[in-house]
């Protein structure tokens, strides 16, 4: 398309700025109009230009007020009228971030793009906390999922792979389906005390941490009111937590009174 501007799909990275690349903020520091979602850091938007254009498509669990079809029309309608248009995204673009799916778009309306990687939220925390998504004699590899599916659909996933002990499984976006996921990895073979550590905000100034075993970390993350977004690392390297001298708060009674509201 003659004349269109240039569309920068850029990873933010989990939440900390200092985490994003030079190259995502440099691409954000020019851009014209900038369509991000909830993800995105305040403190990320922050070094946004003050003339460039805002736009929010920012999506919840079960709440998306922005359907991912028009969100993939906005960026064509805005390479259309702006030089630089910057997708701001919370981690990777590509890694849960539907990201492919904009891209085909760009693809198909002939808008030339470019993808920015960011640090996915399983490095930021395994980083944030010093536990290593793989370590030798423990985890021999790392498995990503998304604990969600479309609304309506079922959460279909291997099960019995994933409830591997020698692997490491990071489930994004599933505090909705916790219950699930636990029942039917344990179910799968997975022992119910595997260790899990769950990170609400991960990288943020009010990230909040909680390490549980397989068969009640639900139980402990509703009570302690944990709220989207969490991510969760499920494996025998949670159990390294001690040897980092990572302190896990116990739960605070306004975090029970929050949960019972």
């Amino acid at each position: 398309m003659p004349g269109c501007g240039k569309v920068y799909l850029i990873g933010a990275g989990p939440g900390d700025p200092d985490l994003m690349t030079a190259r995502a903020i440099r691409y954000l520091s020019k851009a014209d109009a900038i369509v991000y979602d909830r993800l995105v850091s305040a403190d990320i938007l922050a070094l946004a230009p003050a003339s460039a254009l805002m736009v929010c498509v920012g999506k919840e669990p079960r709440r998306h007020p922005v359907p991912q079809e028009r969100i993939n029309d906005i960026l064509v309608e805005l390479a259309g009228e702006h030089a630089t248009v910057v997708r701001l995204k919370g981690g990777d673009p590509y890694i849960f971030g539907r990201g492919g799916e904009e891209a085909i778009r760009l693809v198909e309306a002939g808008i030339d793009f470019e993808v920015v990687p960011g640090i996915t939220a399983a490095q930021g925390l395994s980083a944030a906390t010093r536990i290593p998504l793989t370590h030798r004699g423990l985890a021999h590899g790392v498995r990503y999922v998304t604990g969600h599916c479309k609304e309506g659909e079922p959460l279909d996933l291997d099960w019995m792979s994933l409830a591997d002990p020698d692997t490491t499984l990071v489930v994004y976006m599933g505090l909705a389906n916790l219950s699930e996921i636990t029942s039917r990895l344990m179910a799968h073979g997975l022992p119910a005390s595997t260790p899990v550590l769950a990170v609400e905000k991960a990288t943020r100034a009010d990230e909040r941490r909680l390490i549980a075993s397989l068969d009640d970390i639900e139980e402990r993350a509703r009570q302690a009111g944990f709220r989207s977004p969490v991510t969760f690392m499920i494996g025998r390297v949670v159990g390294l937590a001690a040897c980092f001298g990572l302190e896990i708060p116990a739960i605070k009674p306004q975090d029970l009174e929050a949960a019972r509201a």
